[in-house]
């Protein structure tokens, strides 16, 4: 699947599966995103071994810029992970990754979806509350360095491409 733009005119960003070749491009985004990044046996497992993980990468003008990931059971998604190369920050290239995501979890048949984001990842939360995630949860202590709390956010129900949040019932 090669998602281009999702509204953008322009080429330059496809969304597609992402591939064995790929690995020294997400390890370097991941190296350059997390304080414990994932090794490459992990991603490794994941494309060839996990019968429910989807992983996508994002190509801006033909490099590989951001990757997502996400496992896939039952009716649910599971977002494990989402970055984007320091210099493409703030271009839209997160929320282009997680429209992608989004998409092919509905393909899935996905009716929700669900992720982690440190509490302290401001940023990141808000782009998912743009996507229609709401907070409903806390793990605490759930990233280890630092030691840090994970709000779960979940979209539900999950419609692919839609940028509406949920309906929340009105206080009146």
């Amino acid at each position: 699947m090669a998602v281009s733009n999702q509204g953008d005119p322009s080429p330059a960003i496809v969304v597609r599966d992402m591939y064995l070749a790929d690995l020294d491009d997400v390890l370097v985004i991941e190296r350059s995103s997390f304080p414990t990044p994932w090794s490459r046996q992990s991603f490794l497992s994941e494309l060839v071994d996990n019968t429910f993980a989807v992983y996508l990468v994002l190509e801006f003008c033909g490099r590989v810029a951001a990757y997502g990931g996400m496992w896939l059971i039952l009716d649910e998604a599971h977002v494990t992970n989402v970055a984007v190369l320091p210099e493409f920050r703030g271009h839209g290239f997160g929320e282009a990754m997680m429209d992608g995501l989004i998409a092919r979890a509905a393909e899935r048949q996905a009716q929700r979806m669900t992720l982690e984001v440190a509490r302290s990842n401001v940023v990141a939360q808000n782009l998912y509350a743009k996507l229609g995630f709401v907070q409903l949860g806390i793990r605490r202590g759930y990233y280890s360095n630092p030691v840090e709390d994970a709000l779960i956010m979940w979209r539900d129900p999950l419609v692919a491409g839609a940028h509406d949040a949920p309906a929340v019932p009105s206080s009146e």
